[in-house]
Parts: C-alpha cells; structure tokens; sequence
C-alpha cells in the first residue's frame, strides 16, 4: 500500500508538472521570442531617430557617432542616400531576428541579432522550469512518503490488532492516529476487544462455578453409591437409593442454573419454600461425610421458616459452607435458624481455629482461600445469594459463622417461636 500511495502521488505530480510544465515552455519561448523581436526593433527606431537628427543638424553621421548606442549583440546597417552604407557590430552568422526602420530624411536603418542570444535565453528558462520541476518532484516525493507512512503504519497496526483478537490476546490498544476514519476502526477494534474479554471472563467464571458446583453433589452422590455397594440390606440399599436419586435431581438443577445464569445473569427463579427441607437434605447428605471424619453435624434454631429464593441455590450455599467447615473447620458443624425483622437467618458454624485476620475483609473474594483449594467457594456462594436476593456474610471470625440471609415470608397458622431440638 505504501508504495502504491507513493507511485500513485507521483504520477499525478507528474501529470501536473507536464501539462503546466509544457505550456508554461510554450509561453515563455513565445515570449523571449516576442521580446527580442521587440527590442531589435526599438532599436531600430531608436537608431533612425538619431541618423534623422545628425543629418537636420548638418552633423557627421559615421560609426564612431552611433556604436554606443548599438548593443554588443546586434549587428546594425544605416544606408543613406548618396553615402556608403555605414555598419556597426559584427555581422551575425546563421539564422538572425532583424527589423528595418526608414527615417525622415530617406535613410534605412537595419538592425540584426542572432537567433543563438534568444535560443540560449529560453535554454535558460527550460533549466530553471526544469530545477522547479524537480524540487517539486521531490517535494512531492517526500509528502507522498509521509503520507503513505501516515495512513500504512496505522493500518499496520490495526492488523495486527485484528490479527491478536483472532489469535485469543483481547487487550485494547487505545492507540489513535489523527486520522477520524482509522480512529473510528480502531475505536471498534477497541469495543470488540473489551467484548471479547468480557465473554472469555465469564466463560471462564462459568467453567470455574460449574467445576465447583458440580463437584459437592457429585461427591456426595459417590458416598451414596459407595454405602449401597458396602451393604446387603434391602431397606438401607433403598433409603441410599432414595437420597441417590435426590442427589440426581439437585445435580440436574445445579447445571440447569449454571446454564441459566451463563445466558442471562439476571434471570431469577425465587419461589417460597420451607427451609426446614433444605436443611435437612443438607443433614442428610453430609452426615455420612462427617461421619467418616469423626465429626457431627447438628441443627438449631426456629422451625417451619418460610423463605424466598431458589431452592436449589440455597441448598448450594448451603453445601458450600459445610464442605468449607468440613475442610478447613473442626469439631461439631452447626446450623441454627433464627428470624430478624423480616428476614430468616441459617447461621453455619464450627469448633475451629476461624478465619485467618488477614482474610476476614477478602473471604468472599475468587482466589482467595487459607489453604490449597480453589478459593471460589465462597465466593460462588455469595453470587448465588445474591441472585435471589438475600446475602451472605462473615458474622464472627473465631469461631467462625457464616450467616445466610434470606426475605422471608411468615408461615399461617404455625407457631413461630417454635423451635426444633439439635438434630444429630
């Protein structure tokens, strides 16, 4: 491209300079030519006046009298009647330019100039168009240069920033050239990136949630499994079945939201449902798990809660405290219910050492874990939360609780002060 700008610049300089160029030649040869015609005959005149006023004065007309008057370049012949022709200069040779003037008294003055004088004028007048016309060749050369570099290196650059979109690099450049077109390519090239970025963000957030939240009910779902193979009682082999099956259904909704939220964020599915369920599928399903470890997991609190939100994403939060405190707590693992103004609380906590000072601010934060795990459990747990519009917070660091908060709706005809006893 740079050089087709170059060339192309060119040829129209070119273009300019010989359709100028030429007239302008036509012109001034005409004009040199025109001029030394005129001045040979002024000369003449001139010449003819003087021999008219020598001869009235009865004064001596000879070459002595009248060669300064006559340039060094002309040739000059005076022929008066009854006299020798008189000549002043040389005689040119070859091809001359001449005028002839008569006087007054009869006397014929004849003033001749080589053709050579004007032939080397306009030779003057070509090398001075033509010094012209190359400085302006150059000239044109050196703008055609900075222009083509002008418009070539952004376009560059613009290529190589398509080229890193569509090789997976979505940073923006925010580089600009001055010029509005190329701005305007750069300003979508921009936006396209920031888009793109955006889009591999969020899939990658969603493959990280979905790696989280799929690994809690799948490995419970293994423990169940597991328990079904260990024994040989047909009643116990249906209950693990049962809780199987649920596990199933909790996976289904868990890819099912997944899917929701990676196609609209905002989309929500908030129902009222009892909380007592939801507590006690997550008893039920992490019982044998804390079993196996030596720990328990209890239940507290006000009974026959109403809350708002998604089942299933409560039933994730939920899952996601308790495998926290089974990996990074100690001792008994609790759960209480309690009510505040209109909201229902499930407060999550354990015997352990709590969250480390320096994390209490960053816990919800992705990345952030006290130990070697993913560290966006809790920060998964929160989103999820938050979609239904409750939350959740760090109540108390050591020992540490959790407390979900959920919109809550009062239950008719039922005793709210009511409270179940620790289930173990």
């Amino acid at each position: 491209m740079r050089r087709r700008l170059i060339q192309s610049t060119l040829a129209v300089v070119l273009v300019v300079i010989a359709v100028f160029g030429v007239s302008l030649v036509i012109v001034e040869s005409r004009t040199i030519s025109n001029s030394a015609q005129e001045r040979v005959e002024s000369e003449a005149v001139r010449l003819a006046s003087i021999v008219d006023s020598r001869i009235l004065a009865e004064e001596h007309v000879d070459t002595d009298a009248l060669r300064n008057p006559v340039s060094k370049d002309q040739y000059a012949v005076i022929r008066v009647p009854g006299r020798p022709p008189i000549e002043i200069g040389t005689r040119p040779v070859g091809d001359v330019i001449h005028a002839t003037q008569r006087g007054e008294e009869g006397e014929t003055v004849t003033v001749q100039e080589p053709r050579s004088a004007v032939t080397r004028e306009v030779g003057r007048t070509l090398l001075i168009i033509g010094l012209v016309a190359l400085l302006a060749v150059v000239a044109a050369v050196l703008l055609a240069v900075r222009q083509a570099n002008r418009l070539a290196s952004p376009l560059t650059d613009l290529a190589e920033t398509a080229e890193r979109l569509g090789s997976g690099d979505p940073r923006p450049r925010h580089k600009r050239y001055g010029v509005p077109e190329l701005d305007r390519v750069a300003d979508v090239l921009d936006s396209s990136a920031e888009r793109i970025a955006r889009m591999l963000t969020a899939e990658r957030r969603l493959a990280a949630d979905a790696s989280h939240q799929l690994r809690t009910p799948l490995t419970a779902l293994s423990m169940r499994l597991e328990e079904i193979t260990l024994t040989d009682d047909p009643d116990i082999v249906k209950e693990e079945a049962n809780v199987a099956l649920t596990q199933v259904e909790r996976l289904t909704d868990v890819v099912e939201r997944l899917l929701t939220n990676s196609r609209d964020p905002r989309t929500g599915s908030a129902v009222t449902f009892d909380l007592d369920e939801v507590i006690q599928q997550q008893l039920a399903e992490w019982r044998p798990a804390y079993r196996g470890v030596g720990r328990a997991i209890v239940s507290s609190g006000k009974r026959h809660l109403q809350a708002v939100g998604t089942p299933g994403a409560v039933a994730q939060v939920l899952a996601a405290l308790i495998e926290n405190s089974l990996m990074h707590g100690g001792g008994t693992v609790a759960l209480r219910t309690r009510v505040t103004g209109n909201q229902a609380v499930v407060e999550v906590t354990d015997e352990g050492p709590g969250v480390p000072a320096d994390l209490g601010a960053r816990i919800f934060e992705r990345t952030i874990s006290g130990r070697n795990s993913t560290g966006i459990g809790l920060a998964v747990a929160r989103d999820l939360a938050e979609a239904d519009g409750g939350r959740l917070e760090l109540l108390q660091s050591q020992p540490p609780v959790f407390g979900l908060f959920l919109s809550r709706t009062p239950p008719a005809r039922r005793a709210d002060d009511e409270e179940y006893p620790t289930v173990r």
